[in-house]
């Protein structure tokens, strides 16, 4: 099982209502404007999850070529999707705040509000010592803008795109067995219990939690692993008589939201053995050659202990010049493809004013 790679987060799916003016959003306010693919294949394997049938949909992948994850943004189009009847506060379950990078936090906190974006706190200091704020997104997703030192390309815009998320869970150390021991985050940044300023501004942020903040201690190699660059994955629990709540219970995955975490991997079989041997099986497992629009891969989901949904996608081909696609797996697996590629997705780029 030592030719599994994990190469990074590729993305975090988010689920919405208008997947068009989801890309213009996130292309204008974040920078994530280049598309890797769009896809409008009816929804099939994920039906356990949605109702227990397939539906139509489309979905768009797209990155920010400063460096960083990209995100998955999905729409049903067979239905209308719904919202959580209750707001989600810190301490439920599931993928709570994405983590985007910045190069200058005050650039960034002026440009997003001249923008008008909904900034939801001033900038405040992390337990790790970095500056942060949050904004939402226009369906009420929580993103923390965070300082980062670390990219993969120059561009004008002072925001990259995500780095990680902070996920709710019921019991950290049990959920550490995932994270940390099959997904490699076993560096501990943070590990710290009390009340936090920098959560106050959050809905239920002023209650008592455990927080730990996690990073890979080993340097991601091979693929798209220059562009996705460091990642981080908080984990956080409430200590008070809060009961949390799965923030998709009762609806559907797709539905408005955060709806998964995705890694981008080498070796699908070889992991999914690792990850049932751990206690983790794979819950969903696409066909070996799935197209996503232009791209082309496999994948599969898990589940971690409080029922969070872990994507694993093996990149097979991927297009970056105009009709001309990258045949991943005819490379070493534990090369990074050349930078000069990677930045040929920029012809991909699209504008909104």
């Amino acid at each position: 099982m030592e030719n599994i790679y994990i190469y990074g987060i590729q993305q975090i799916g988010i689920g919405v209502d208008d997947v068009s003016y989801a890309l213009k959003w996130y292309a204008s306010h974040i920078g994530t404007d280049v598309p890797v693919f769009d896809d409008g294949n009816v929804a099939t394997y994920m039906a356990p999850y949605m109702g227990g049938k397939p539906h139509e949909k489309r979905a768009i992948l797209a990155v920010n070529l400063k460096g960083g994850s990209g995100y998955e943004l999905w729409q049903y189009i067979d239905r209308t999707p719904s919202c959580a009847e209750k707001s989600l506060n810190l301490g439920d379950l599931g993928i709570l705040v994405s983590k985007v990078k910045s190069v200058n936090i005050q650039n960034s906190y002026k440009r997003l509000k001249e923008k008008h974006v909904e900034i939801i706190s001033d900038i405040l200091t992390c337990p790790d010592g970095t500056k942060c704020f949050y904004i939402k997104d226009p369906w009420s997703n929580i993103l923390q803008i965070q300082e980062s030192f670390d990219w993969f390309s120059k561009r004008s815009i002072d925001t990259g795109g995500s780095f990680g998320c902070v996920i709710g869970v019921s019991d950290i150390d049990n959920s550490k067995k995932l994270y940390s021991d099959i997904l490699g985050y076993d560096k501990i940044v943070f590990d710290k219990t009390g009340f936090f300023d920098d959560l106050a501004p959050l809905p239920n942020g002023k209650g008592q939690f455990r927080r730990v903040l996690l990073t890979h201690s080993k340097k991601r190699s091979g693929g798209f692993s220059k562009l996705f660059g460091n990642s981080q994955i908080e984990l956080i629990q409430s200590l008070d008589n809060y009961i949390p709540k799965k923030i998709f219970e009762g609806r559907y995955w797709g539905d408005i939201g955060f709806i998964h975490l995705c890694f981008d991997v080498h070796n699908i079989s070889e992991l999914m053995k690792k990850c049932a041997d751990a206690g983790f099986p794979f819950r969903i497992r696409s066909s070996e050659a799935f197209d996503m629009g232009d791209a082309n891969g496999e994948w599969g989901y898990l589940e971690d202990p409080d029922g969070t949904l872990i994507e694993f996608v093996e990149t097979h081909k991927v297009p970056v010049f105009k009709k001309i696609k990258i045949d991943l797996t005819k490379r070493n697996p534990n090369a990074s493809l050349p930078a000069w590629l990677i930045k040929g997705l920029r012809f991909k780029r699209i504008k909104f004013r």
